[in-house]
């Protein structure tokens, strides 16, 4: 017969129950609470990566931005000059393609009836091609050389497409033929010879520059390359901003109203106000101010291409920002350079 546990046996295992429920239920708490945890941490992570994600995103849509803005400020002006690309190196054809071009220009050169825009014009395509800094360096020496052969002279060849002949009409100022063609009106008297703005005479030919005028300065090579629109000229040697104060890169438009001979100038830093006729005046023969409108040089202020009363200095950062130039270079520069209209791209 069976037996029925006594009333202690029941009350103990009721007990014992009531612990196994106890503990299950612990149990199945602390387990929510794992998932929980590492729910949050999932998530806390992701959150974090969202954030970094998102300021990384926007870092980079900043940097494209101010790309996209000096690009586009460059294409507005007219100014579309292929990329500094100083030490790339050309593959096995591109480089027998420039050598070609370069002893077909170097033939125009020196055959007994110069062909120097044809030269000119091989010369330029070539600078547009990878090619390494020695390379390129030779072609820049050499274009340079024929400026004064084609832009300095009172003739107009047929075939250049950046020069040709002006009939003076009655009632014409020197000053506004410049500004109809984007270029100062010194350089016309300079090529043309004329005395004076007012020494014009009507029905007199002139030769005028299908401009503007550009330039480039590379901040790691210290120099300033001259365009003619985007066929290059000559380049110079530069002086730019210290540590600290270093010249901004971006585009920069020259200011209207801001060329001026010699002005009177105070240093922003020790207030000191300087006279042209000072023996430490330190702005050299000419100053060609600068609005900045694209890259990091946006907004920027106070910023210049001028001459040096330390020609030392050239080549070097020493400057407070500006861009310095021996004096006979900012005097050539500053003929060149027109107002509201030229541009200039300071690069790494």
């Amino acid at each position: 017969m069976s037996q029925y546990p006594s009333n202690m046996y029941i009350r103990q295992s009721s007990r014992s129950q009531v612990w196994i429920y106890v503990v299950s239920i612990l149990l199945v708490l602390a387990g929510a609470g794992v998932v929980f945890y590492v729910y949050r941490i999932g998530y806390s992570k992701r959150g974090t990566e969202s954030v970094v994600s998102k300021s990384s995103a926007g870092k980079e849509a900043k940097t494209i931005t101010s790309r996209t803005s000096v690009k586009s400020d460059r294409e507005k002006s007219g100014l579309s000059l292929a990329p500094a690309a100083e030490n790339t190196a050309p593959s096995a054809s591109e480089a027998v393609g420039a050598e070609k071009l370069i002893a077909e220009a170097m033939a125009c050169i020196n055959s007994n009836q110069p062909k120097i825009i044809e030269a000119r014009d091989r010369l330029n395509e070539v600078l547009a091609m990878p090619l390494n800094r020695q390379r390129r360096k030779f072609v820049k020496e050499q274009l340079s050389g024929l400026y004064d052969k084609w832009l300095y002279v009172r003739t107009v060849f047929p075939e250049d497409k950046l020069c040709s002949s002006y009939k003076v009409q009655p009632g014409d100022l020197l000053s506004a033929i410049g500004k109809r063609f984007n270029v100062p009106y010194e350089l016309l008297m300079k090529i043309n010879k004329i005395s004076r703005p007012e020494a014009l005479r009507s029905g007199e030919v002139i030769k005028i520059v299908n401009g503007p005028f550009h330039a480039r300065v590379s901040r790691s090579g210290f120099t300033m390359d001259l365009f003619l629109k985007n066929t290059f000229v000559c380049s110079f040697p530069v002086g730019l901003g210290k540590p600290g104060m270093e010249t901004p890169t971006g585009l920069w438009s020259v200011k209207t109203d801001g060329k001026m001979i010699k002005p009177i100038w105070t240093d922003p830093i020790t207030g000191r106000t300087y006279h042209p006729d000072a023996p430490d005046y330190p702005l050299g023969t000419r100053w060609i101010a600068l609005d900045g409108i694209g890259g990091t040089a946006v907004g920027r202020q106070g910023f210049a291409i001028h001459g040096t009363k330390d020609p030392n200095q050239i080549g070097s950062p020493t400057s407070q920002g500006c861009i310095r130039l021996h004096n006979e270079n900012a005097e050539f520069v500053y003929d060149l350079l027109m107002p509201g209209v030229s541009h200039v791209e300071v690069v790494e």
